[in-house]
């Protein structure tokens, strides 16, 4: 076995390395391959990150998230730290309402 020589870059220490090809690599590469193409066939760009957030654009998604950033920031200011948020529809409105989460009492110690 040869020695390696010392502080050649990874694009030198790989020069002429053929990677073998297998039956996984064919698979997948024809999957990929196909995947372009029904994406291309049916206009998209890229896949949808998740199908409950189909609709939001970037600027509303920026928007709500300014809103809760705002939400958050008045409640340190009213000392409610340990919180969650409760989401429920009422019509065609959704409301997004902090629950502050209580502490149970520690029984030995009598502290919270």
């Amino acid at each position: 076995m040869a020695k390696i020589p010392k502080g050649l870059s990874d694009k030198d220490m790989l020069q002429g390395y053929v990677e073998q090809v297998t039956m996984e690599s064919q698979f997948l590469a024809a999957e990929e391959a196909e995947d372009k193409r029904r994406r291309a066939r049916a206009g998209l760009s890229k896949p949808e990150k998740n199908i409950a957030l189909t609709g939001f654009t970037d600027e509303l998604t920026e928007e709500l998230g300014r809103k809760l950033l705002e939400l958050k920031m008045e409640l340190f200011r009213d000392g409610i730290r340990n919180y969650t948020m409760k989401i429920k529809k009422e019509g065609q409105s959704i409301i997004i309402k902090p629950v502050e989460i209580k502490q149970k009492a520690d029984k030995r110690s009598g502290r919270r």
